[in-house]
């Protein structure tokens, strides 16, 4: 490709409202443009590296048995209504109607439809086990869209789905994409971690997610030494204990006007945080619910939602804390509150003469005890684990680091397959419904995540297997040097007949403004021809990603650029 004849945007200076580096890159080499909040055009450097990425997942899927289909984007609501979802999965399904008023969905992902797929199609045992995906665009209405293409309201995904007679061959195939993510994630030259992750809105027994590690992910990730890894809001952990050994004292309430939140109580009262328990309403499947905790934590609301088998939990609203408590915002507490269902967090148990709220406007109780002053039927774990936390396994302090989630695996079992009666026949004439396994991963999302780990102060520096072009010929004085400008299409032709995907810059641009853009834009290797070095009979070539520069003869720049390029293609 000409770069004079091609639509490549490139800008100076970072946009305003981008907050990450892949995002203000991404605007910056003309990558992406912006349509609206959460959505994006691909420019076609951009569309480049989306479609290298997209080959090497097919690619790797293809090598172990999975087979490649292409689904609606949109899904009649019926099939939703069929596994419950449809008024469980929440506001981020993009709902839409037709002309006669019928609701469909546009897919956040595809369990209903490939289930609806394999009950039709699915007959015999023998038929079994077999995965198939897909490519495509994605839809999830995100309350707050951020970071570019990384939480996008239009994106790409891959989602692939597996149909089992048993667990066993669910773990098989489980393990086997869990392997291909791997390779996928290496040949795209990133640095990750699989980590123990929620299965939320999908569902499913057990879940993994492919974290790939940046400053500016989203996500936080618990690790301990020996091994352990998850997501915060799958992480378990050993809370440490901070009470001293006490007599329960006598409770006594005590006025806290204004004083709503746990530093406000605790500096106005003079104790640490840890001696305050907050509780916080929710609403759990519409119906109201405490959390009660130790001040110095957070709920962890998957934990919550499990513990209570709830599909949806939301924090209540001030209406909602103010019937069921007595008190505005601030001073609910679980003395007097039998008749609603508390959910106490373990980290309390060893907890004495605790400060709580008081159920009325600028109250707050001292010395209040479980058992004595509220009831407990069990503690749970719903605490919010952290760094420095002690590890479930080993009892060490588990460290922390922010990640971009790229991809995740799921074991659904038999949770859509029950819901929506598709089963097969076994050996014996039996119908049994398909364990399932789902597999997500975006590919969008792994732009970024590369881009995330392979730039520079100076723009992207691309690995050569997602690259939009593997070498890039800057032609110096092009247009007012025949020798240059014949060189440059010599080299130009000769790389593409080799095979090497190659960017020619053949425009009456200066050299200072060609030398940035080539950095800006990151193509691994670059060829840079001028009067000066054909008068000496060499060709500069240069590696984006070190800045290690050679010079080599005119006469063997292909087969020099072609051997480069080979090296880094791997």
């Amino acid at each position: 490709m000409r770069w004079s004849k091609a639509l490549i945007p490139t800008h100076k200076e970072d946009p305003s409202h981008a907050e990450t580096t892949s995002h203000k890159l991404m605007l910056r080499a003309g990558l992406i443009r912006k349509l609206t909040s959460g959505v994006y055009s691909y420019l076609p450097l951009g569309w480049r590296v989306l479609k290298r990425i997209e080959n090497i997942v097919r690619e790797e899927l293809d090598a172990v048995g999975c087979q490649e289909i292409l689904m609606p984007v949109i899904s009649p609501a019926e099939l939703w209504e069929e596994t419950g979802r449809w008024g469980v999965y929440g506001k981020e399904l993009w709902r839409v109607k037709d002309r006669n008023g019928r609701e469909f969905a546009l897919g956040p992902t595809h369990e209903e439809v490939v289930t609806d797929i394999a009950r039709n199609e699915i007959n015999s045992y023998k038929q079994l086990p077999f995965t198939v995906y897909q490519i495509q665009t994605k839809f999830r209405d995100e309350i707050r869209p951020r970071f570019g293409v990384v939480r996008a309201r239009e994106f790409t995904m891959k989602d692939a789905y597996s149909f089992h007679r048993d667990e066993e061959s669910l773990d098989e195939t489980y393990r086997a994409i869990y392997d291909v993510y791997s390779r996928i994630f290496d040949r795209c030259d990133l640095v990750y971690r699989p980590v123990e992750a929620a299965t939320g809105a999908i569902g499913g027994s057990s879940s993994h997610e492919f974290m790939v590690l940046s400053d500016t992910g989203e996500s936080e990730v618990i690790v301990c030494e020996c091994g352990y890894a998850a997501t915060s809001e799958q992480a378990e952990g050993v809370i440490a204990d901070v009470m001293p050994v006490e007599e329960p004292g006598a409770m006594e309430e005590v006025a806290t006007p204004g004083m709503k939140t746990i530093e406000e109580v605790a500096g106005f009262l003079k104790i640490d945080p840890w001696r305050l328990v907050k509780t916080i309403v929710y609403v759990a499947d519409e119906e109201p619910v405490l959390a009660v905790i130790r001040g110095d934590r957070e709920v962890n609301e998957e934990k919550l939602a499990g513990v209570l088998g709830a599909d949806i939990i939301e924090a209540a609203p001030p209406a909602v804390i103010e019937k069921v408590s007595g008190a505005p915002v601030g001073f609910a507490g679980p003395v007097g509150l039998a008749n609603v269902r508390q959910v106490i967090d373990r980290s309390v148990e060893p907890l004495r003469n605790i400060v709580v709220g008081g159920n009325k406007a600028d109250t707050h109780i001292r010395n209040v005890n479980h058992g004595r002053d509220f009831t407990v039927a069990s503690f749970e774990d719903i605490a919010q684990i952290g760094k420095g936390d002690a590890c479930a396994n080993c009892g060490k302090a588990m460290d922390s680091f922010r990640g971009i989630e790229v991809s995740q695996v799921f074991k659904l079992g038999t949770k859509y397959s029950d819901s929506m009666n598709a089963t097969f026949l076994d050996e014996n004439g039996k119908a049994k419904p398909f364990v399932m396994g789902c597999y997500g991963l975006g590919v969008s999302r792994t732009v970024a995540a590369v881009i995330e780990q392979h730039s520079d102060d100076d723009g992207i520096a691309w690995p050569m297997s997602v690259a939009p072009f593997e070498a890039l010929i800057v032609a110096l004085n092009n247009l007012k040097s025949d020798a240059v400008r014949e060189a440059a299409e010599k080299l130009y032709e000769e790389l593409k007949g080799l095979g090497v995907d190659t960017l020619l810059d053949d425009r009456p641009d200066s050299a200072g403004v060609k030398f940035k853009d080539a950095d800006l834009i990151g193509i691994p290797v670059r060829v840079t021809i001028g009067d000066r070095g054909l008068d000496k009979g060499i060709m500069e070539v240069r590696l984006r990603k070190s800045g290690e520069k050679s010079e080599v003869p005119k006469e063997n720049a292909g087969a020099e650029v072609l051997a480069i390029v080979n090296g880094l293609r791997g």
